[in-house]
């Protein structure tokens, strides 16, 4: 991946979360933007290019499903991953029929969603990432 950063978008209602996660992302070479909720991600994918869209399933105004339907009716289709501290069926089909092309259970190891996100971006866009170490 020569000259292009990886922007991802980790939108999440959980402060503490998205910044931990964003900031874990950001020591691996992504380029991370935050978002707190569904509305405010779909503002930041109208303005600007990303590349991963990272969205938590239970947040007030916009749900992750809420915001993948907004985005797809907006003609704004993104590789998205849904995380969820409650996953069920129902949202794993609903997550399935609006691409979302990985659902990540909440807890999830620092290893396991940076691995996720070098398979997306691979699947993707053809991009072998090479993460730096964290510190």
């Amino acid at each position: 991946m020569d000259g292009i950063q990886a922007s991802l978008l980790i939108t999440d209602d959980d402060r503490d979360f998205r910044e931990s996660l964003g900031e874990l992302l950001a020591r691996r070479g992504f380029e991370t933007v935050l978002a707190e909720n569904g509305e405010e991600a779909v503002e930041i994918v109208r303005k600007r290019p990303i590349h991963l869209l990272m969205i938590d399933m239970h947040m007030p105004r916009l749900s992750g499903l809420e915001t993948l339907a907004t985005l797809r009716n907006l003609s704004l289709v993104i590789p998205s991953i849904l995380m969820s501290a409650q996953l069920d069926d129902a949202i794993m089909a609903k997550a399935k029929e609006l691409d979302a092309l990985r659902v990540l259970a909440k807890p999830f190891s620092g290893k396991t969603i940076t691995a996720t996100v070098c398979e997306i971006l691979f699947d993707r866009y053809g991009w072998v990432i090479q993460t730096a170490h964290p510190r």
